[in-house]
């Protein structure tokens, strides 16, 4: 049973993950900005890179790190919760 629900909650994580590098992808299009799919991207993906933008603003507007403080944070967050679970 603690083995389905780790790897439950590793395939949230995993999916997460993916939502995050497509919200990266897209932003270098912005042609995409509008497309229903990235609104929803960016819908469930932006509330959790903004608690990272405050510590880190977009450098000269252009260049934002957020994303690899975020990554950084879901490795850190599943393998505390994995480790605490199993």
């Amino acid at each position: 049973m603690l083995l389905f629900l780790g790897n439950v909650i590793h395939w949230i994580f995993l999916i997460y993950t993916l939502f995050l590098l497509v919200r990266i992808i897209g932003s270098w299009f912005p042609a995409f900005a509008q497309h229903k799919m990235m609104r929803f991207v960016a819908f469930y993906t932006d509330p959790y890179l903004n608690l990272f933008r405050r510590f880190i603003p977009p450098i000269g507007g252009v260049l934002d790190l957020s994303p690899l403080l975020g990554f950084f944070a879901l490795q850190i967050m599943e393998n505390l919760i994995l480790f605490i679970l199993l």
